[in-house]
């Protein structure tokens, strides 16, 4: 039985609206998986993002150096060692106040501070800025500049340390200077300015000691 005009018409018409309908879901899925794929690259792109910040954080942290210093029982010598075990000290250079007379002291991988460099000028410098001779704990500010290795990358640390003792009269020896421990004042930027602090900083405590 042969169809007749308004059947044939009815028919294109549903087979156009299966076409519509088939190009509809194939640009839904379309659109969906554009979605999906630029969902994953934002989340991998984010991920990359907090990775590569948390590497720069982490090697910022391990670039700063924080040294702490164990003295021995006799309070010879303080050992100085990294807080951060990724980094590894290699040599150090320690400055003191100019008033002491003292060139710097330089060690290479025995990092340390000991009294021999500095206990006596210290005593003297001590007397002719007039301080009494008041037995008991006290600080001297020092420059330490460090160098140091991060994962086989060299950093070079400059900071003010307040080295702190203790003087007792000895039997033969007169005033005995006994290292207690050492204390980070802050960063310099060159030698120079570390240098300038440190005189300053000298010169204020000799001065509210008279």
């Amino acid at each position: 039985m042969s169809e007749t005009p308004q059947e044939r018409a009815e028919a294109a018409r549903v087979r156009r609206r299966w076409i519509n309908l088939g190009e509809l879901v194939a640009v839904l899925a379309l659109i969906i998986s554009a979605l999906t794929l630029w969902n994953s690259y934002r989340e991998r792109t984010s991920t990359e993002a907090e990775h590569a910040q948390a590497s720069a954080q982490s090697a910022m942290k391990a670039a700063i150096l924080i040294l702490k210093a164990t003295p021995d029982k006799e309070g010879r010598t303080l050992s100085l060692a990294p807080r951060s075990e990724d980094q590894a000290i290699q040599s150090q250079k320690v400055s003191f106040p100019s008033k002491l007379g003292l060139s710097p002291a330089e060690t290479s991988s025995d990092a340390r501070i000991d009294r021999n460099w500095f206990a006596s000028a210290l005593v003297s410098a001590r007397k002719e800025a007039g301080a009494p001779e008041v037995l008991g704990d006290a600080r001297m500010p020092v420059m330490i500049e460090t160098h140091f290795l991060v994962d086989g990358a060299e950093h070079v640390d400059r900071a003010v340390y307040e080295v702190g003792y203790a003087t007792s009269h000895g039997f033969l020896s007169g005033t005995d200077v006994h290292l207690r421990g050492l204390s980070r004042t802050g960063p310099v930027k060159n030698e120079d300015a570390g240098q300038k602090q440190i005189d300053a900083i000298w010169a204020t405590r000799m001065a509210a000691k008279k």
